[in-house]
């Protein structure tokens, strides 16, 4: 019994359906370009079997252990690691048994999708996934791990995929980017430049870690010219190991343009740790548009990731830190909090900046206004929370009349789930044809133009974004 559908997400009405299956067939198996995401180079660069299920599967994702913790389940009984090392469960076999007594929670949701596509097309599964069948789960998955074809890089080439970014700190030393590099392989990994933890003064330890960002570099980052080298350094170091976007997650999407002596000005402030909020949002607006102008200088795209209200949850952050589950979407503007940059380099047509947001209302009334008149902007895919069949559908017809397809930027999966990653790109591919089939059916696209544009969401316009 096949565990998903083979058209999921098409239509249901039958000339709409058929053309939707054709227009899917011409881009199924295109290669896969993931220019943005979360995936662990170490993987790649010692290219071990993963440990087991549990830690394939549960214990590094918080789109499917959220929904657990919502109906009770402690963060701990899951495997997910305390800051103080305190006690948590370590046996997997329990951790997946817990996951699957409570995957009906799933029911419906993206993740659902995602893992029954992972488990049918990867691992051969063909019943679901239940309290009854955990433990022959466990065993058929942990087999397979155990296998060479199941190691990162062969399920790498298995899955397609053409180029994959990852995501690394500014005082990341990209150790595994070396190994894969010097290890001959040539599956290309790619890293992205991060630098939140030394943009924004209310990142825990920002003034250690400007001081670190200037040894690494050589450069005096107490003064502001010396801290904006360092930043060229680094950024020079990652396109060393293929870097060609940087990633920037504030809280907004403020931007500033202030003037040296203003900049700096903050800059001490941040250093001595006497900001207030608002002067912390003014630096980090500031910095996104320094950031603008030095991809400027050295071509990496700019990608603005804005409006997640990060640790909501005081007490699941002090025991178990970031990136948890308790990330909410808030509501963000853009219009004016762009404006300073969009002044600044906005007509640049040799700069790409990528916006995405989690605020969907901001689709049709802002970001697609914006992106179908600035030549540096581009839309990025629906994300995270709206990383879905009824997101990109929704991103599409608030868009698509304002900015057209070619002022976004393809689909990326946005992932630490790697098993996942066929399966989502899979949903941007099926969603987005649907989508095309009924601008034929209302004849607003020929049927011709509909299978390019298929080509060129799947595949072109992601290699152009982001250079690659």
């Amino acid at each position: 019994m096949a565990l998903v559908d083979p058209d999921r997400l098409f239509p249901v009405e039958t000339g709409l359906r058929g053309l939707t299956r054709a227009l899917y067939e011409s881009v199924a198996d295109l290669p896969i370009i993931s220019p943005h995401g979360h995936c662990d180079p170490q993987w790649f660069a010692e290219n071990k079997r993963f440990p087991n299920p549990a830690e394939l599967f549960v214990i590094p994702d918080h789109y499917v252990f959220r929904m657990l913790v919502s109906q009770g389940v402690p963060l701990t009984d899951l495997g997910v690691p305390r800051v103080d090392g305190g006690p948590t469960e370590t046996d997997p076999r329990l951790i997946w048994r817990r996951f699957a007594e409570h995957y009906y929670l799933l029911r419906g949701t993206p993740s659902a999708m995602w893992l029954n596509h992972s488990f049918e097309h990867v691992f051969g599964l063909d019943v679901s996934l239940s309290a009854e069948t955990a433990d022959m789960y466990y065993d058929h998955i942990d087999a397979k791990l155990a296998q060479d074809d199941f190691r990162p890089r062969a399920l790498f080439d298995r899955f397609k995929i053409e180029a994959l970014a990852t995501t690394e700190g500014a005082l990341d030393d990209l150790k595994w980017h070396r190994q894969i590099r010097e290890s001959g392989w040539q599956g290309r990994v790619i890293t992205t430049y991060r630098p939140d933890a030394v943009v924004d003064p209310e990142f825990e330890g920002f003034a250690d870690n400007v001081a670190e960002l200037g040894a690494i570099t050589g450069e005096d980052t107490a003064t502001w010219d010396g801290y904006l080298n360092a930043h060229r350094a680094r950024r020079a170091y990652f396109k060393e190991f293929g870097a060609t976007a940087s990633d920037h997650g504030h809280a907004t999407a403020r931007t500033e343009d202030l003037s040296a002596a203003d900049a700096n000005a903050l800059f001490q402030k941040a250093l001595k740790g006497t900001c207030t909020a608002d002067e912390a949002d003014a630096f980090r607006g500031h910095m996104l548009t320094e950031m603008a102008r030095m991809s400027l200088e050295d071509g990496l795209t700019l990608q603005i990731h804005p409006g997640a209200r990060r640790n909501h949850s005081a007490p699941v952050f002090a025991a178990h830190g970031r990136d948890k589950g308790f990330d909410i979407p808030g509501r963000t503007d853009y219009v004016g909090a762009l404006r300073p940059l969009l002044d600044a380099v906005g007509m640049e047509r040799d700069l790409t900046v990528i916006l995405f947001t989690l605020d969907e209302t901001t689709y049709g009334r802002e970001l697609a206004p914006m992106a179908g008149a600035y030549p540096a902007l581009r839309l990025g895919p629906p994300w995270w929370f709206f990383d879905s069949y009824e997101g990109i559908r929704k991103f599409r017809e608030a868009t698509t009349e304002t900015c057209g397809f070619y002022n976004t930027a393809g689909f990326n999966d946005d992932t630490r789930a790697f098993c996942s990653i066929p399966a989502r790109h899979d949903v941007a591919r099926r969603s987005d044809c649907a989508y095309l089939a009924t601008l034929v059916a209302t004849g607003r696209l020929r049927e011709d133009e509909a299978f390019e544009v298929a080509q060129d969401l799947t595949y072109r316009l992601a290699k152009e974004a982001y250079r690659l």
